[in-house]
């Protein structure tokens, strides 16, 4: 008897062959399902695909003109995908004009200049810059798409990198910028901003001084070969109640240069008001006063007093308009020493008055030293005679005399300086000139050898 489970003799070896005959035709027939199973899914990505490309041909994309009159180029993709990192790498590099470099019209708006402060040699203005140019590859076919313009974001295409040499800080208004672009591909961007720039100013006619303020915009990213300005300025702005005003302004294409540049000139002048209330009316004032001094007797001990405060007063005039007048390697404001002339003056003054004052009280101090006085006899013959004892020949009264004759004479030959004075002073601010040392920068370019 067998039990349940065991195999007959030969009965194993024969159910092993078998199974080896079954089991490769079962993985064929498993293999041939799969197969296909999977033709199905082929044929579904194929047509899934076809449809993609006939959509995608099927799609019309707006031209873009290229750089020659021939066929379109197809440099970049549309602009309308900006986010493409291919489309944002070809769109920040600068167009190509063949050629010639690539012409930038800018138009520079002056809105305001304000805080002319001339001991730093600075002033701050506020600026409206419109760049516009042309590029090509932004340019569509208004038939296909009708928008006469597009805002984009400055950072999704090329725009000059302007840099001022003058300036000490500039404080762009808008971070972010947009351009406009219409279907031709031409390009305009408004920048806003406000800057501190170094001026140098003309102070010799200081207060009534005229000057020349230069701002120059380089692009240092860029050379003359492949960029160039094309530039003008509006003078915008509205208000006057200011101490220095604009008069003119001008700009420039400097030749000659590396970088590509433009200037932007402001001629300033200067009000003069704060400057002549402040400075030149106390001035008059005092020497006015101090010639007015001279009438006081000069025996009268008050003359002293009044010449020595006028002096002190005077004094600290002068160190306060240091301060406030600047100063230069070259051409100093005429006002540094016209005032130094008029401190000369009351200088010269005050010794006059008490030099004379001095020699009237020794003379003084020798008449109570002297012996007593004469005998009553020669008195009453003095006397006789119409004589003063203190004018007698060789008495202190003679020397008083002289004394006064002395400050007379030089009160006349100060009042005639003091006129004299102010001629010349005039003459020389209508008429005088002076030319600056030349800059560093020019007497010896690049760091060479000073010069002999």
């Amino acid at each position: 008897m067998r039990e349940a489970g065991e195999l007959a003799p030969g009965e194993g070896s024969l159910h092993a062959a078998t199974w080896k005959r079954l089991v490769p035709a079962h993985r064929q027939t498993r293999r041939r399902r799969f197969v296909w199973h999977r033709q199905p899914l082929r044929m579904m990505a194929l047509q899934l695909l076809l449809q993609l490309a006939l959509l995608g041909l099927g799609t019309t994309r707006p031209l873009v003109r290229g750089r020659s009159f021939g066929a379109p180029a197809v440099a970049w993709p549309s602009f309308f995908d900006l986010n493409s990192p291919l489309g944002v790498h070809e769109t920040t590099q600068i167009p190509s004009n063949w050629s010639a470099p690539l012409r930038v019209d800018v138009k520079v708006f002056v809105t305001n200049v304000f805080n002319v402060d001339i001991l730093r040699y600075t002033v701050s203005s506020m600026l409206l810059l419109r760049l516009s140019w042309l590029d090509t590859r932004l340019a569509w076919n208004a038939s296909v798409h009708p928008r006469r313009a597009l805002t984009l974001s400055w950072d999704s295409l090329w725009t000059p990198e302007l840099t001022i040499q003058e300036a000490l800080w500039v404080d762009w208004q808008d971070q972010t910028p947009q351009a406009q672009v219409d279907q031709d591909g031409r390009v305009e961007l408004y920048l806003a901003l406000t800057t501190e720039t170094n001026c140098d100013f003309e102070l010799l006619h200081f207060p009534r001084d005229l000057s020349n303020c230069t701002l120059s915009f380089y692009a240092l990213s860029n050379t003359v070969m492949e960029l160039e300005f094309q530039a003008h300025v509006v003078n915008e702005i509205v208000s006057v109640k200011r101490e220095y005003v604009v008069r003119d302004l001008k700009t420039q294409v400097p030749p000659q240069q590396l970088v590509p540049c433009f200037q932007v000139k402001l001629h300033l002048q200067n009000t003069a008001l704060k400057a002549i209330l402040a400075l030149l009316v106390p001035g008059e004032a005092l020497l006015l006063a101090d010639m007015c001094g001279g009438l006081l007797p000069l025996q009268a001990p008050e003359r002293m007093a009044y010449k020595v405060t006028l002096l002190l007063g005077y004094l600290v005039f002068h160190s306060s308009l240091v301060q406030v007048l600047p100063s230069s390697s070259s051409c100093n404001p005429l006002l540094i020493h016209y005032f130094t002339i008029q401190l000369l003056l009351l200088f010269v003054s005050t010794m006059e008055t008490v030099l004379l004052a001095g020699l009237l009280a020794r003379d003084h101090l020798r008449a109570k030293r002297s012996p007593g006085p004469a005998p009553r006899g020669e008195q009453q013959a003095r006397e006789e005679a119409g004589l003063n004892p203190e004018e007698a020949p060789g008495g202190a009264g003679s020397r008083r005399s002289w004394a006064e004759a002395a400050d007379h004479t030089f009160f006349l030959l100060y009042v005639a300086g003091v006129v004299c004075s102010q001629f010349i002073f005039i003459g020389l601010w209508m008429w005088a000139t002076c030319k600056s040392d030349p800059a560093p920068g020019e007497a010896v370019p690049h760091g060479g050898q000073p010069r002999p």
